[in-house]
């Protein structure tokens, strides 16, 4: 019996395995686990059911096709073919295609997407920008042909036929739909300024209306300095562009609605305005005029002097009475004043000199004691009527001469 190395049987499994038509272009369904995407761009995961497992790998030629990033959990559908990977000697899948199960890969691939643009706040409240509300330029970036231009054009214009229009066409579907709608609102931004910008297009499928579910038209409204107000499909459709946008129309039309005010229904508005303000002012006055005439029919108005006549009068008394007052209280004060001089003059040296007293003084002052004089002493004497000078002889103590 022969003997075979482990490369031979290698080899001679994945022969068969090559030549088995059966396994070229199978299509397995399960459960990615351990994806792994390497930098080379190959793709490597394996194929999970409740009883086994399936090692996969999908090379970078065939993986740059799809349209959403497989994750670990998503149950998927590969197409491919089975054969074995010689250097482990393990079989496994190289996939051509894959799939989610039971969604489209369009649709995932949009999931994906706005759940990356929602976290990176491309769709938050806080930037949304509010509309002008007389704008004198509205920007519109949709297709030339179709009822979308003619929508808008009809209802900006009735609504404000001063309005002006001004159209960037482009293609809404196909190949390079999307490309185009983002460059033409960022040439309005850099080179057209407006005040207002109305993107968007007819209803259609789903297919029809995915230029505005890609990234590049979602981040240039994002980065609009302008306005912008989406007008996708029908009023059931929502996209990404939508969800973007400052503000969302269900239509064309509404999006000139909201982007062009009713210059009629405001002339309507100011002219019951101007009426309100000018009842206001006959209101008033009225109200002031009749007050007026109140004012003027009351007694005292046709006859001040009886108004004037008893408050005189009460004038005159209180005036009769602060001199009464006054008179008393100067009484009052000249008898104290008379007290206090009387009392003034009881304490006046002269009243007790004129008694036949004097005042003695030397170069001191006034004498007080005996022993304050010497003889020989020049002493002063003041009378009631006058000065004289004298010198001390004797000095005589206690009252002796």
């Amino acid at each position: 019996m022969a003997v075979h190395s482990v490369s031979d049987v290698t080899k001679y499994i994945k022969g068969l395995l090559d030549h088995e038509d059966l396994l070229q272009g199978i299509q397995i369904r399960g459960e990615i686990s351990n994806f792994k995407k390497y930098t080379s761009g190959h793709c490597y995961f394996t194929l999970k059911d409740a009883a086994s497992s399936l090692k996969c790998v999908m090379f970078r030629s065939r993986a740059q096709a799809l349209q959403f990033l497989p994750a670990n959990g998503m149950k998927v559908v590969a197409a491919g073919s089975l054969s074995v990977y010689e250097r482990d000697g393990v079989y496994q899948l190289y996939v051509d295609n894959l799939w989610p199960e039971g969604a489209g890969e369009r649709a995932v691939a949009l999931e994906q997407l706005k759940v990356r643009l929602t976290a990176e706040g491309l769709f938050a409240e806080a930037h949304k920008k509010p509309l002008p509300v007389f704008p004198r330029k509205i920007g519109v970036v949709t297709s030339i042909s179709g009822a979308v231009l003619r929508d808008i054009y009809h209802v900006a214009k009735r609504r404000d036929p001063s309005v002006q229009l001004v159209l960037c066409p482009v293609q809404v579907q196909g190949e390079d739909s999307a490309g185009q709608v983002a460059a033409a609102i960022a040439f309005f931004n850099a080179h057209y300024p407006v005040d207002v910008l109305i993107v968007g297009r007819g209803g259609g499928s789903a297919e029809d209306l995915w230029a505005f579910n890609e990234e590049p038209v979602a981040r240039a409204i994002y980065a609009s300095r302008i306005p912008v107000i989406s007008a996708v499909g029908h009023e059931t459709d929502y996209t990404l562009a939508d969800f973007a946008a400052d503000v969302r129309a269900a239509t064309p039309s509404q999006a000139a609605e909201l982007a062009v005010p009713d210059m009629a229904e405001f002339r309507r508005h100011v002219t019951g305005l101007c009426s309100r303000m000018e009842g206001a002012r006959s209101r008033l006055l009225t109200e002031k005029r009749s007050r007026l005439l109140a004012c003027l029919n009351r007694p005292v108005m046709k006859m001040p002097q009886s108004f004037l006549a008893p408050r005189r009068q009460r004038l005159d008394m209180a005036a009769g009475k602060l001199q009464q007052l006054i008179q008393a209280a100067v009484s009052e004060r000249k008898q104290q004043c008379r007290l206090q001089m009387e009392r003034l003059e009881l304490l006046n040296p002269l009243r007790v000199l004129r008694r036949g007293y004097g005042i003695v003084e030397d170069s001191q002052g006034v004498l007080h004691s005996i022993r304050q004089v010497q003889t020989g002493d020049l002493i002063g004497v003041t009378l009631a009527d006058g000065q004289f000078q004298a010198q001390v002889t004797s000095v005589h103590k206690g009252g002796q001469v």
